[in-house]
């Protein structure tokens, strides 16, 4: 009952409860937060605080930033949910903070996507003063070569590193990104390495434009830490698998170089063994022992989740699978 009392004295204010609506869409920072709501950084960091303290937020830190959500605990994490449920969609304040979060999100990936932009030509240079490519390739390939790849997806393709690395394992493979520039790099690298079996395609990590089941072998190489949304990003290349398929995901530990945020459009600053397996398993994969490749300025991880072979849940196509399909 304390607990209880607790949130809902800390949700009876109404920028609280707005940034409770806020938080139900997506992790926002402070900065975010100050954007949207259009007040003083102190005001938000006070009403944070109280909402944290009354579990119906959960603040995650990441080097000088920090990141907020819905809380998880039982009594206070349900009563959050039950909140935001019970916001009018019509009202005029609600719907106008989540057109201005979705101005926000849009600046993400704008911001982004002008990254790549300017760097796709350097990109492999650029990620080889970070960390060791090769050491990665061939600790991917030797995870890789205890089954057969069958049909390959690369998710945020890139220059189409993976599918110079993998394509001539796979029966075929398919790279996708968001920019324009990135897949004419990989358009010219794949051709240069003559492998007619692949092929890249403009499309959102988010919104796949296949149907379930549609891959035996889904990649996700650096680029978990650009993603909106890590765990939604792993449930999509997770949809796609077929049972028995595997999805890899390599990226960076957890580390305090905050300048890639600053100067490299990094959204997040690494990850551990912990929240992987928790996304495997959101997605219904079973998460194997991840490895560590220490080298280079960062240590990279790679961490495998495998699709059971006898999952047999319902085919769901994605909203952009279905459009395409039509």
């Amino acid at each position: 009952m304390d607990q209880l009392l607790q949130g809902l004295r800390a949700a009876g204010e109404a920028t609280r409860l707005r940034i409770i609506g806020l938080c139900a869409h997506a992790e926002l920072s402070v900065t975010e937060l100050v954007e949207i709501l259009d007040q003083s950084q102190p005001r938000i960091s006070r009403h944070l605080r109280l909402l944290v303290e009354a579990g119906l937020l959960r603040r995650h830190q990441e080097g000088n930033w920090a990141y907020y959500r819905l809380g998880e605990a039982a009594t206070s994490g349900e009563l959050a949910r039950l909140l935001v449920d019970l916001m009018p969609a019509d009202d005029p304040v609600h719907a106008q903070d989540l057109a201005r979060l979705e101005s926000v999100k849009e600046a993400w990936a704008v911001r982004a996507a002008t990254y790549f932009k300017k760097h796709a030509p350097e990109w492999s240079r650029v990620n080889a003063e970070l960390y060791d490519d090769r050491r990665i390739d061939a600790a991917l390939v030797e995870r890789l070569s205890t089954a057969p790849l069958g049909d390959l997806l690369d998710i945020g393709t890139g220059t189409g590193h993976i599918l110079q690395v993998l394509g001539g394992k796979a029966d075929s493979g398919v790279g996708i990104d968001r920019s324009i520039d990135m897949l004419k790099v990989a358009r010219a690298n794949i051709w240069r390495a003559g492998l007619k079996n692949c092929q890249v395609r403009l499309a959102d990590m988010l919104r796949l434009p296949y149907p379930a089941d549609s891959f035996d072998t889904v990649t996700l190489r650096m680029v978990l830490h650009f993603a909106e949304s890590p765990e939604a990003t792993i449930a999509e290349a997770a949809r796609v698998l077929r049972p028995g398929g595997r999805l890899v995901v390599i990226d960076l530990a957890p580390h305090d170089r905050a300048e890639l945020r600053r100067d490299h459009a990094h959204r997040w600053m690494g990850f551990d063994d912990d929240e992987l397996s928790g996304f495997f398993e959101h997605g219904g994969l079973v998460a194997e022992a991840p490895q560590r490749l220490d080298g280079g300025a960062l240590t990279v991880c790679q961490w495998l989740g495998r699709r059971p072979a006898n999952d047999a849940r319902q085919s769901l196509s994605s909203p952009a699978a279905d459009q395409a399909a039509s």
